[in-house]
């Protein structure tokens, strides 16, 4: 009996994607894609519907029920050294299994038998690596994948929601969601923990893929930028790509008239989206002042409609015009051209206020973006999916005094553990005046608000400028209120209070 990491160096050409198989609803397609270009995995009961490479399993009451099904319906199976019984770590191995039960036993014999130790087994065999899993089968199958080195992996039928697609009818009241879990989102807080760690190329089959995101940006955001980058990528369950747009190497040209110049440095920069894109599919636009807390693909996943261009609704007495600060671009209808934008300015045919509040460039918009995605200076943790930094004077990275700024301060200092930010770049970041002197202090001493720092890491700001400083007035001093120092001081004992730390200590040791 080999291990599946044993089989895969002898066996499987290291190029060749593979396709995850799940019970979801989008497995009803598998008929529209041409699935011969990949190693198939199926999960579970999925391999009843095709034949498939590897048919994974984690439970071992999965294949009793699918019986013979298996040995015509795959190439080999794959179930972890101590298979669960009843949703829960069993008492025998693969091994003892192997030899009551008739189907194992045939596999085995014929070495289409293979194994993987699991992270929630009792028991586990030699040193072969051990494959995390929490909550569904498909996070076992990405992580079992990624270790074994596979490059990029596509899925059908790995959904969320609670409902499997129609070939599975007879399992509803078997199967479905057996583990007590409400829904099968929680599998995208491990999938996204596997492509952040892992690298691997992931999306659904049936979703364009990758999410691409393209900032406004200036090189003196490029610390925000970067850990708006890693606030998506914490939470993202599919792969993405992030360009910060004034690298695109594009010139924007300036109109004559100073009143219809850019107000910001990146006002104009989301017009040049659809031309980087090659005019192809959709792009998802976000200004740098901003934050993630829940999966993008969300954001990318809602259906146009025929619109051009999709944006923030707005509640009726919330007063504010449309926010177009965050947006999903359909790139192969939006025909934008900056140098002819440019001349419509000029010319008079075009007003800033056209431009780049109404978006009159664009037929048709439809405003089905949640607000949850772009929160202005507010946030829920039940509810925000996007902190927008608006008052330039507070950011984070040039104020001390932003009463949510220990939550971006938090991203950074997770950013600089992972290693998708140095501290020497922080450093250089200082070091050219485009952050707080401070900040430093702040992330070597994890110090997440900004307000409990020591007067000697304040005093390091004294002579700081921040870089847009004449580009906005500071439009309040959220500490002078003492109900919001009180709770920055709360939150701080109770994320340094020793229990706490054990309680993280326990659900790390726990989901192992």
């Amino acid at each position: 009996m080999q291990s599946f990491f044993e089989w895969f160096e002898a066996k499987v050409d290291k190029s060749r994607p593979w396709l995850v198989l799940g019970k979801g609803p989008s497995f009803s397609k598998r008929e529209q894609f041409d699935l011969g270009q990949y190693y198939t995995l199926s999960l579970n009961h999925a391999v009843r519907e095709l034949s498939v490479t590897v048919a994974h399993m984690i439970d071992y009451d999965v294949v009793t029920a699918c019986g013979e099904t298996i040995l015509t319906n795959t190439q080999y199976l794959v179930l972890p050294w101590i298979p669960h019984v009843n949703n829960r770590p069993g008492r025998q191995n693969l091994e003892e299994l192997a030899r009551m039960n008739t189907v194992l036993c045939k596999l085995n014999e014929q070495g289409r038998l293979l194994w993987y130790n699991h992270s929630r087994a009792r028991e586990r065999r030699g040193d072969s690596p051990v494959v995390r899993v929490r909550f569904f089968s498909a996070e076992a199958a990405l992580n079992l994948l990624a270790l074994a080195g596979v490059h990029k992996i596509r899925s059908l039928g790995v959904d969320g929601g609670a409902t499997y697609s129609i070939e599975f009818d007879d399992l509803k009241d078997k199967t479905l969601l057996a583990n007590r879990r409400s829904s099968f989102d929680r599998q995208f807080e491990e999938i996204a923990r596997t492509i952040a760690t892992s690298g691997i190329d992931y999306a659904p089959l049936d979703i364009e893929s990758p999410v691409r995101v393209y900032v406004g940006a200036t090189e003196a955001e490029m610390l925000p930028v970067k850990v708006l980058e890693y606030s998506i990528r914490k939470h993202a369950s599919m792969s993405v790509e992030v360009f910060p747009l004034h690298r695109s190497g594009i010139v924007i040209p300036l109109p004559r008239d100073p009143q219809r110049q850019p107000r910001t440095p990146f006002s104009f920069q989301r017009f040049l989206i659809p031309v980087l894109t090659g005019y192809q599919g959709r792009a998802i636009y976000p200004d740098s002042d901003m934050q993630v807390f829940r999966d993008i693909r969300e954001l990318w996943a809602i259906p146009f409609k025929g619109a051009d261009l999709l944006t923030v609704s707005e509640p009726e007495p919330s007063g504010r015009r449309p926010q177009f600060s965050v947006m999903v671009l359909n790139c192969e209808t939006l025909h934008w051209d900056i140098r002819e934008i440019v001349r419509a300015l000029d010319e008079g045919q075009l007003t800033y206020e056209e431009l780049v509040y109404q978006m009159s460039l664009v037929k048709n918009i439809r405003a089905d973006i949640d607000p949850e995605w772009n929160a202005l200076e507010q946030f829920s943790a039940r509810e925000t999916a996007l902190l927008h930094f608006t008052d330039m004077s507070t950011q984070p990275w040039v104020s001390r005094d932003n009463p949510l700024g220990y939550l971006w301060t938090g991203d950074l200092i997770e950013a600089i553990d992972a290693g998708a930010v140095s501290i020497d770049f922080v450093k250089q970041q200082v070091a050219t005046g485009h952050v707080r002197p401070s900040l430093v202090y702040q992330v070597e001493n994890r110090i997440q608000d900004g307000l409990l720092l020591p007067r000697v890491a304040r005093r390091m700001d004294t002579n700081f400028v921040p870089p847009y400083h004449s580009l906005a007035k500071n439009h309040g001093y959220p500490w002078l209120h003492p109900g919001k120092r009180l709770r920055a001081l709360l939150r701080h004992c109770y994320q340094n209070n020793p229990a706490y730390r054990y309680q993280r200590m326990f659900y790390d040791w726990l989901y192992r």
